[in-house]
């Protein structure tokens, strides 16, 4: 089978983001199914290796597909009946349930389901594919140059603390962006401190890569704890050390001035590298003062994001930023071979030096606050004081606690008996914390079952309590 016959409109990369669709519905067992490699399906489909990893990270981000080590992606039936996993994990579980039709999914962190840009990028893209005809754009590995330039100067805040192309990498996505990452700063191996709660995504990828994780936590006032960072850096060898760059998934807590400060220095202190995820960086409901990357040793700093969070998946490069580590990340790029869109680079740089994307996400940031209100107000009609929680400082997503002690797991299958899907805490951590908590998203956008489904949360944790 050949894709050259798709749509004129398509990218490669939609079309086999179809044909999988398709593949994956006709999936008519019961147990996991295991999917054709990506070597597989970029014979078979007359594309490149990139273009399946592509579009599989789409699938993955919807829950429709998810990766197991060493072994490849596995997709699970649409049929009804009760969600199963013969392995007995928690994230398989909840991947299962929330691609499954007539679920209600509060798990998610989706920003940009509120506000899009996609028909700007088309728009742009179709201006640009008569600038650019398909022999005129060369493989760049490491991205365009157009787009590294604007993410160069976007992270640039003063002649000290500047950026230029050649120190910015755009991949696939944001876990080939990582791999890259691990094997650049030598982290197999090694032992590296995040904050915690931290994403899955992260934990599972460092977990893969023999990464010894410590884990710092939010305390419940909102404040890193920073007293027992200090001691990690000074009894363990740590490597790095993982931080948000202002507002921490998936908490949505925003590290104080002062905080930020002192961090800054006890890395400084102990000589460690900052990973900086910068994924929400720009979803923070007020001004932020300076970034973390803008108070520490820049000869000891990576950055990391994606344009999915403000763009959508329309949108799901990953990239890295970095000074001092041109010529192995140039190399590691190289030997990935990602083949991007072109196109869609020049347009998102387009959309940077028109401004559109400020303007985009300053509309978006009034959406995610009111509806943080909105659900605030939810919360406290269906949960009352069945939990507690803070406000978000930003970005999609509200962390709650149990305010008596419930058996979470049991609360997640219960309102997975009822069609409704939330993501228990104990997935953001793999040292046991969180366990009293979940992540629900407030990006309801047109959900009709929104307060059913809340109800049904709070019958969850009554029924789970343990006496």
């Amino acid at each position: 089978m050949t894709l050259r016959g798709a749509r004129q409109a398509d990218f490669a990369y939609q079309a086999v983001y179809r044909y999988m669709i398709n593949l994956i519905n006709e999936v008519s067992t019961d147990t996991r199914v295991k999917l054709p490699s990506l070597r597989q399906l970029s014979q078979r489909l007359k594309v490149s290796i990139s273009t399946i990893q592509y579009a599989y990270s789409l699938l993955e981000k919807e829950g429709r597909v998810y990766s197991v080590a060493k072994s490849g992606y596995y997709a699970w039936p649409l049929a009804g009946g009760p969600v199963t996993c013969p392995s007995g994990d928690l994230l398989e579980r909840l991947y299962v349930a929330s691609r499954r039709p007539g679920m209600t999914v509060l798990s998610g962190d989706e920003p940009a389901l509120l506000a899009s840009l996609d028909g700007a990028l088309l728009r742009l893209e179709r201006e640009l594919v008569r600038q650019y005809p398909g022999h005129l754009q060369p493989s760049q590995p490491c991205g365009v140059w157009e787009l590294r330039a604007a993410l160069a100067a976007r992270y640039t805040s003063s002649p000290t603390r500047y950026w230029h192309a050649d120190d910015v990498y755009i991949g696939a996505d944001l876990r080939g962006v990582l791999d890259i990452l691990v094997e650049v700063l030598g982290l197999r191996g090694t032992t590296v401190v995040v904050e915690s709660p931290c994403e899955w995504s992260i934990l599972r990828l460092l977990q893969d890569a023999g990464v010894r994780i410590l884990e710092v936590p939010w305390s419940d006032d909102g404040r890193l704890e920073l007293g027992l960072l200090e001691d990690m850096l000074r009894n363990e060898s740590v490597q790095l050390v993982l931080l948000s760059s202002s507002i921490s998934l998936p908490s949505a807590f925003a590290l104080q001035p002062q905080d930020r400060l002192e961090v800054a220095q006890l890395l400084d202190r102990y000589d460690c590298w900052l990973l900086e995820n910068d994924t929400c960086g720009e979803l923070g409901f007020k001004p932020a003062s300076a970034a973390l990357r803008d108070l520490v040793n820049p000869e000891r700093l990576v950055v990391f994001a994606s344009f999915e969070k403000i763009l959508g998946p329309e949108a799901p490069f990953g990239y890295a930023l970095s000074r001092h580590l041109n010529a192995e990340l140039q190399r590691q790029f190289l030997l990935r071979s990602f083949r991007l869109s072109s196109i869609r680079q020049r347009a998102i740089a387009r959309l940077y030096h028109s401004g559109k994307i400020d303007q985009h996400l300053h509309h978006l940031r009034g959406l995610l606050r009111d509806q943080a209100g909105e659900m605030s107000e939810l919360l406290r009609q269906h949960l009352g004081d069945q939990v507690t929680y803070r406000m978000p400082a930003g970005g999609a997503t509200f962390w709650l606690g149990a305010s008596r002690a419930v058996d979470m797991r049991k609360a997640f299958h219960y309102l997975l008996a009822r069609q409704v899907v939330v993501a228990p805490g104990e997935l953001f951590s793999l040292c046991g914390l969180h366990h009293q908590h979940l992540r629900l998203s407030n990006t309801f956008h047109g959900q009709p079952n929104l307060d059913v489904a809340l109800a049904l949360v709070g019958e969850a944790l009554r029924e789970a309590q343990i006496s």
